[in-house]
């Protein structure tokens, strides 16, 4: 069985703030981010509304353009200097040919899948202490790598709350 992160694909270097993808276009690439970190964000009229966040080591996919071979919703935009591996689609295709890699790739999509329910759930039910909480459970590496004003925005919460619930 093969490791997704190791497959062929080129290494782009995606200066600040520039964009891995936009809105609009059809994206069937896999990232895997080398170094650097990336935001992923909708347009919901004239407010970004982040959705997700990509750091070293993570695997991102414009999912909805990949699975259902549309358009993306998505933006993602470097928040930092990132160094991107791009593994195009022939390269998914010729690692899904092998069953042991497609339960791989299941294994991915479910996790993609659980963390979106997590942060739904979060968004829908809990309030913005319990919020903080929890991204801070699952994901502390988050503080380390992406500027308060970008978790504040995904978070659904101003920085100023955010700058609160960070002192308590």
């Amino acid at each position: 069985m093969q490791d997704i992160k190791s497959l062929p694909g080129k290494i782009i270097s995606l200066p600040r703030n520039n964009f891995l993808c936009t809105e609009g276009s059809m994206d069937r690439n896999v990232y895997v981010i080398e170094e650097g970190s990336i935001r992923i964000f909708i347009n919901d009229h004239d407010e970004e509304r982040i959705v997700r966040f990509g750091y070293k080591g993570n695997i991102i996919v414009a999912l909805d353009s990949f699975l259902g071979l549309q358009p993306t919703v998505f933006n993602m935009q470097a928040l930092k200097r990132s160094l991107v591996k791009v593994i195009p689609p022939s390269e998914i295709q010729k690692f899904l040919e092998c069953e042991e890699n497609k339960a791989l790739w299941m294994a991915i999509l479910e996790d993609l899948i659980l963390q979106q329910i997590a942060r739904e759930t979060d968004l829908l039910t809990a309030s913005p202490k319990e919020r903080y909480r929890r991204v801070l459970q699952r994901s502390p590496q988050l503080f380390q790598e992406i500027p308060n004003k970008y978790i504040a925005n995904y978070l659904r919460m101003s920085p100023e709350t955010l700058s609160r619930l960070k002192k308590c």
